[in-house]
């Protein structure tokens, strides 16, 4: 069972009255907790989050001024009430059952209520008439509690936020009426975070019947929504989606940098209840559960506990896909501080260990806080005899005394191991089809073993990071032989928990994780900004533009810190000497605007070469854009405003902003041409929180102050010569 939140145990759940009563619930009221004054994606959110009970107790109340879910506890418990406080939004339409679990082959509904005839809207006055069915699990009793941790958030790298979130859990328990499923009880988690308009779902089995039972899938969230177009014909596929919640959850994988493109378990579906609706066909796409496509699939014994994927519920107030991005980069800068570390690393290929610590000591000559022995190098982490870890060590002991993290890569996917250990086809029953072609199964035996291999090589080396190149994005496998699964059915939900389990394991030791798909939410660091590998072997002019180009369409949903880009120091997928920078003293210009385009960025980049410098030249140019990038760190690392799109014609760039910060925002431009251009940009300082003046300077220049449009905007002229950049630094005039 992988680690993760944990609910409290049955015997600390109270009764009803007791839960709602005897903890001392506030009486919600109509603006309680309301959201008053500034944006919450630029000013400081000062309600709290906090369970409420209605006056007349029949009603439990989520509400932190942002987001608020009300939810019905008699005849059963069911959500009558999911409203976005932020624009006044009604996100729900009909009521529905709060999950569905399908046990031995029957479905069966946990909580909800049945009977409602019109479904286009929900009444208050109508959830009296509603019943509860007669095979439905029932509602039991509920809790409130503190937000507890889920992972690590305090990072030994440097980050943005080191802090757990805060806010409460709401818990309710079912049990089942009928007597083949006395002893099975469910848990229902929701957790409401302060400053978010986020609440988070999961659920938990718990088999108390003293008899094992076999889970085939779990929907841990059904919605009926409130439809986001009104089309009389159209197909699900071809109509829009709600847009008012943005749903994610803790289990996705594709290899597309983006969760959307990722993500495994979001379903749109069609309601035939809901017969009021335009659509002729009834195919509306307005009902919407969260379940994994495949599985669980799993037999859970007596005794033992069931843990749902997480469902992460983020209200939205606008279209607008700068405002949207920027909302899911503060729910993951609050749920997953972790992602907000950002070490300043080199990408080694090294073929001893001579040339290993002379990359440390290069490190520290120019600043840089960690060293990552790329995919080439000479250390394997699977060999676990003795005097290979111990020579690790010795590395990793050399780098910690001159302060220097040092970290590895290692390979899992995309190879072949053996006809025992690779994923078995379901449709030909033999290895090959995978979508790697061929990919080791993590529950076999092999599978396993490499777990316990790198769990071993972090204990007794102390090496601080791990670049894994996998594991497998999805793959089910049919084996039947696996010790880590017992065939296609539960083998793809297996494999994700050994995979989430290790991740837990490495995050809890402070070990930094770069991976190559979208586990953050179970303790990953990085995942690149997205690109073409052959890319690198083009001529560096193309690479610095298309470079920007990953940037700009990289971090619309990652934070800065969330991303990598790629600086290809010797040659790499071909190309030929047009396409690298060593000798570096000979293309220090290009080596230096690459830096300063992603430390600019504040996306760090694999610097993939067997040094970092040449001469003391280019020592001196290398540590001084790291010191400028210290100096600017925070404001670097913050939400990036797309300004303008690379394409070589004219100018791009995009805005750092922080309203928190002393330095609000940080713009980076860059001129791509052959001629010098002047040019008079307007700048959108909306997310920096200034409203009526700004001191505006060009580097270290001197500052001018700028009065603000109406649509918060300046004016900025700006004069860049051939093939060059600049960058401003905001701050508030004080006027």
């Amino acid at each position: 069972m992988a680690a993760g939140r944990i609910f409290l145990a049955c015997s600390l759940f109270y009764s009803t009255s007791q839960s709602v009563q005897g903890q001392s619930l506030p009486v919600w009221r109509e603006h309680t907790n309301s959201f008053r004054g500034n944006d919450w994606l630029v000013g400081p959110v000062t309600a709290k989050a906090v369970v409420y009970k209605s006056a007349d107790a029949k009603e439990v109340v989520l509400d932190n001024g942002l987001v608020q879910r009300r939810f019905r506890l008699h005849p059963n418990l069911v959500c009558i009430d999911y409203k976005n406080k932020i624009n006044n939004q009604q996100l729900l339409r009909s009521v529905k059952a709060e999950a569905r679990l399908t046990i031995n082959g029957h479905a069966y509904n946990i909580g909800g209520l049945h009977g409602q005839k019109e479904n286009a809207y929900l009444l208050p006055l109508w959830v009296d008439q509603l019943k509860k069915g007669t095979t439905d699990f029932e509602f039991v009793s509920t809790t409130v509690t503190d937000l507890s941790p889920y992972l690590n958030s305090r990072s030994p790298f440097w980050a943005t936020n080191r802090n757990a979130a805060t806010g409460k859990q709401l818990q309710f328990l079912f049990r089942s009426p009928l007597q083949e499923l006395k002893g099975i009880e469910v848990g229902i988690n929701y957790e409401l975070y302060d400053g978010l308009p986020l609440i988070v779902k999961s659920l938990r089995v718990f088999n108390r019947s003293g008899r094992s039972l076999h889970l085939d899938k779990v929907v841990n969230e059904i919605l009926g929504m409130v439809e986001e177009e009104s089309a009389v014909v159209g197909s699900p596929a071809q109509m829009k989606k709600q847009a008012g919640l943005y749903i994610e959850s803790n289990y996705a994988f594709n290899n597309a940098m983006r969760y959307d493109l990722s993500d495994q378990t979001t379903h749109w579906k069609t309601d035939s209840a809901y017969t009021s609706q335009v659509n002729y066909n009834y195919e509306t796409p307005c009902l919407l559960e969260v379940y994994p496509e495949y599985g669980p699939g799993i037999d859970l014994a007596p005794g033992d506990t069931f843990n749902s994927i997480w469902t992460y519920e983020l209200a939205m107030d606008s279209y607008d896909r700068q405002r949207r991005g920027m909302a899911i980069q503060k729910m993951y800068r609050t749920v997953a501080p972790w992602t907000t570390a950002n070490p300043i690393f080199m990408h080694l290929v090294s073929k001893n260990d001579e040339e290993v610590r002379n990359a440390v000591d290069q490190c520290v000559q120019t600043g840089y806080e960690a060293l990552i022995l790329s995919f080439g190098s000479h250390i394997n982490m699977e060999d676990n005899r003795e005097a290979n870890l111990a020579r690790c060590k010795a590395l990793a002991d050399y780098a910690h005394q001159k302060g220097i993290r040092i970290g590895v890569y290692s390979l899992f996917s995309s190879r072949r191991i053996s006809e025992t250990d690779d994923v078995i086809n379901p449709l030909t029953g033999k290895t090959g089809g995978a979508f790697f072609g061929n990919a080791p199964c993590f529950g076999s035996k092999w599978g396993l073993n490499y777990r316990d291999k790198i769990k071993q090589f972090y204990t007794v080396t102390g090496f601080d990071i791990w670049e894994n190149d996998g594991p497998y994005p999805g793959d089910r496998c049919a084996s039947t032989t696996h010790p880590g699964h017992k065939g296609l059915d539960d083998s793809q939900w297996k494999q994700m928990e050994i995979q989430k389990e290790l991740y837990h394991w490495l995050n809890n030791r402070g070990v930094y994780i770069n991976a190559p798909d979208w586990y953050f939410l179970d303790g990953t660091n990085k995942i690149a900004l997205g690109y073409r590998e052959v890319n690198f072997s083009l001529p560096r002019e193309q690479q610095k533009i298309l470079n920007r180009q990953n940037i700009f369409d990289g971090t619309w949903e990652k934070t800065p810190s969330m991303g990598w880009g790629f600086v290809p120091l010797t040659r790499y997928q071909g190309g030929g000497p047009e396409a690298v920078l060593e000798p570096l003293s000979q293309h220090l210009k290009d080596y230096e605007q690459l830096m300063m385009q992603y430390y600019g960025a504040g996306v760090q980049a694999c610097y993939r070469g067997p040094r970092l410098y040449d001469t003391e030249t280019t020592r001196q140019t290398v540590a001084g854009v790291i010191t400028w990038y210290k100096k600017y760190r925070e404001i670097l690392n913050a939400d990036l405003i797309h300004l303008r799109r690379a394409d070589g014609r004219d100018w791009d760039g995009w805005l750092h902003v922080n309203p928190a910060l002393k330095q609000k925002g940080l713009v980076m431009l860059f001129n791509p041409t052959g001629q010098p251009m002047k040019r008079e940009i307007s700048i959108p300082l909306y997310y920096t929180g200034l409203t009526r003046t700004a001191r505006i300077r060009e580097k270290e220049g001197p500052a001018k102050n700028y009065i603000l449009s109406r649509n918060y905007e300046v004016t900025l002229p700006v004069v860049l010569p051939p093939d060059s950049y600049s960058w401003w630094v905001i701050e508030d005039a004080g006027i």
